[in-house]
């Protein structure tokens, strides 16, 4: 049987290493003690939560159907209904209904929300009145959405549901990379709101799907099955250190562990590690793909989890978070409440009150210099502001996830078709994860899966 090493034991990897179960020998190799990356679950005041992603996009079925093959089909559970909400100009303020990636289908249904000032949502009306000529190229998404829907619209709507998905800027991102949708729509030419309300009427189901879903217990339990049934040999605490091409295009990975070198070979290789990683294991082997990946750029983020009493809150917040804008200069990106999003959890712990604060975005590492105590203090204080006195935590961790999250920049499609292109040379290597085709759950196993059934079809019988 030919084999297979995967180095890296996140989404991706496990999902590539799923992908090829009763075709090939496979070991996974994960730098980590436990396999998962940024799906991970851990205890805190005795109740499970997740310190990484929290929920699996179920408008795109890689995910959840992995999930349910792995046998986590009955712990699926849909979020509690509740709208997208922003926190600015001194409130909780819900999106309208029916707006895509931020921008509203319909401007009057932001009127008296408080979200754009009269002369904003006077410029988002007057989207529909622009000349639009067809998008030729990539472009920002804040260069493309200011010129189209104002800048207003851009700081208030778009950017902090950017932040939430890539802790990125709008003005950095690439509309094609980063939101595709509305790149397809602005190749066609003409106003962009009345595109959407057309594709949304084309498109729309008798009965709307959940945008996310997520698992009883937590997303970490997803990896874990994954490695218990993708049958593959799985090595954690070992970290790949080089790659070395042999005769017969085959590979010798070494690795370091805690009991010192290992060296194995295999047929195939796949790269499941972030950008940074792979280009130093490809360095001596493609010198084009290894400056193209040392291109990504990567935010830091910081995850501030904290349980409360419920007994001892002065109050609960309701609804299930809010996301915070950075044109309003708070440390906050975004907050969950997950005792009333996730049903589960309410029920596990019906005495206590989950609730967790994001902070980072990309070019904001000096604020993760600080130390765990200011941060959750920071997150307090913040929260305070936002949802009134809740109180003080009964406890709390901070979850770092130092270069998490790869930027789509400008062209970064046309990035990864270099990639992919300096790295067909190479028989035997693939590469997946975040870096490439989406940084969503069900975007890493797709690309994972893909890529791994490529490489089987180029190894040879």
């Amino acid at each position: 049987m030919r084999s297979v090493i995967v180095i890296g034991g996140g989404i991706s990897g496990l999902a590539a290493a799923w992908q090829l179960r009763g075709h090939a020998d496979v070991t996974v190799l994960e730098g980590h003690h436990t396999v998962g990356g940024k799906l991970r679950t851990a205890t805190l005041a005795g109740i499970d939560v997740d310190e990484g992603a929290e929920s699996l996009m179920a408008l795109r079925p890689e995910a959840v159907e992995l999930a349910a093959a792995v046998g986590l089909g009955n712990a699926l559970c849909d979020p509690a209904p509740a709208p997208t909400t922003v926190w600015t100009r001194g409130g909780l303020r819900p999106l309208p209904a029916g707006h895509v990636m931020g921008i509203p289908t319909d401007p009057d249904a932001l009127i008296g929300s408080g979200l754009l000032s009269a002369e904003g949502l006077a410029r988002l009306a007057a989207e529909e009145r622009l000349p639009a000529e067809p998008l030729v190229g990539d472009r920002s998404v804040g260069g493309f959405l200011a010129a189209r829907l104002g800048r207003e619209a851009v700081d208030r709507l778009v950017e902090p549901l950017l932040g939430g998905v890539y802790a990125g800027r709008a003005d950095l991102l690439s509309l094609r990379a980063a939101m595709p949708r509305i790149a397809t729509l602005a190749e066609q030419g003409g106003p962009l709101l009345p595109a959407l309300r057309r594709l949304r009427a084309a498109g729309a189901p008798r009965s709307a799907p959940v945008a996310v879903q997520g698992v009883v217990g937590g997303t970490g339990r997803l990896p874990r099955a994954v490695a218990r049934t993708c049958g593959a040999r799985i090595l954690t605490g070992t970290t790949a250190r080089s790659l070395q091409a042999l005769p017969g295009d085959r590979w010798r990975v070494r690795a370091m562990t805690a009991d010192g070198p290992l060296t194995m070979e295999a047929d195939g290789v796949i790269l499941a590690v972030p950008a940074f990683a792979a280009a130093e294991l490809l360095r001596p082997h493609a010198p084009l793909a290894e400056a193209q990946l040392s291109g990504i750029a990567h935010a830091s983020t910081a995850v501030v989890t904290m349980v409360f009493a419920r007994g001892r809150a002065h109050r609960l917040p309701e609804g299930n978070g809010f996301l915070v804008p950075p044109v309003d200069g708070r440390t906050l990106k975004a907050a969950s409440f997950l005792s009333n999003k996730w049903s589960w959890l309410r029920e596990a712990a019906p005495s206590t009150f989950v609730l967790r604060a994001s902070i980072g975005r990309v070019g904001e590492e000096a604020l993760l210099d600080r130390p765990d105590r200011h941060l959750v203090r920071t997150a307090i204080a913040e929260l305070h502001h936002a949802v009134g006195p809740i109180g003080e935590p009964v406890a709390a961790r901070v979850t770092r996830w130092d270069r998490g999250l790869p930027q789509y920049d400008v062209g970064h499609r046309e990035r990864v078709e270099r990639i992919r292109a300096a790295t067909a040379g190479l028989p035997g290597i693939a590469l997946c994860g975040a870096a490439y085709e989406g940084v969503g759950v069900a975007a890493c196993v797709a690309v994972g899966r893909t890529q791994a059934q490529a490489l089987l079809a180029r190894l040879p019988l």
